[in-house]
C-alpha cells in the first residue's frame, strides 16, 4: 500500500462551491481506476472545524505503483495540474491498513508527526500500526491507515469517518469533509501490519 495527497491552499473567500461542483462532476472518473485503492476527495474551509485555510486536499491509498505512475504520467493528475497548477505530491509508504464497522464516509482526519528520533524504529512502527488498528476500532469509523515518508521521516495517520465531533472524537489532526469516495480496490487493499 502507498499513500498519497496533494493540498491545493485556495485564496481566502475562495468560492468553495467551485471544488463541490468540480468533485460532483469528476468524481466518478476514478470509481474504477486499475490498482486504486480509495480515493477521498477532501476540502477543508477555512473557519470550520479549526481550517485556518480554504483547501482542496485528495488523499489516496494505492494498491499497486503502477495505478499510482499511470494516474500520475498518464492523465489523472494532469486536469489537476492544468485547472491550478502543478503541486506537490506527498508519498508515504504504508505501514498499516484496518477497516472499520462504519459505513458512509463523510469526514477524514489526517495527522502527521515526526518519527522520535530516538529509540528503536521498529518501536514506532508498532505505535503507528497499534493506532491504526485502535482508530478503525472506534464507533463510527470507515477506515483507518498509517505511512510513512522516510525522506522525511514522517508518520501520517489518516482515517475516514461516519461522523466527526470535536469534543467526543478521538482522532486527533487536521479534519477534512469528504465530498466523495472512490474505492474500487478497497476490498483488496492488505489489513494489518505490512511487513
Amino acid at each position: 500500500m502507498h499513500a498519497m495527497q496533494y493540498e491545493l491552499t485556495l485564496p481566502a473567500g475562495y468560492d468553495m462551491g467551485l471544488i463541490r461542483d468540480r468533485v460532483a462532476r469528476r468524481g466518478h472518473l476514478l470509481d474504477d481506476w486499475a490498482g486504486l485503492g480509495v480515493k477521498a476527495y477532501l476540502i477543508r474551509e477555512r473557519g470550520l472545524r479549526g481550517s485556518p485555510v480554504d483547501q482542496y486536499a485528495p488523499f489516496y491509498l494505492w494498491n499497486t505503483v503502477d495505478g499510482m505512475n499511470a494516474f500520475l504520467w498518464d492523465g489523472g493528475f494532469q486536469g489537476v495540474s492544468d485547472d491550478f497548477g502543478r503541486p506537490s505530491v506527498r508519498q508515504w509508504t504504508g505501514l498499516a491498513y484496518e477497516e472499520g464497522g462504519g459505513s458512509h464516509a463523510r469526514f477524514a482526519v489526517r495527522r502527521r508527526q515526526p518519527v522520535p528520533d530516538s529509540g528503536p524504529l521498529a518501536d514506532a512502527a508498532a505505535e503507528a500500526v497499534g493506532e491504526a488498528r485502535r482508530l478503525a476500532g472506534e464507533r463510527g469509523a470507515v477506515l483507518a491507515a498509517a505511512a510513512v515518508d522516510t525522506s522525511r521521516w514522517e508518520l501520517v495517520h489518516f482515517s475516514l469517518w461516519e461522523h466527526w465531533d470535536h469534543d467526543t472524537s478521538t482522532a486527533d489532526g487536521e479534519v477534512f469533509e469528504v465530498l466523495h469516495l472512490s474505492a474500487p480496490g478497497r476490498a483488496r487493499l492488505p489489513r494489518g501490519r505490512r511487513w
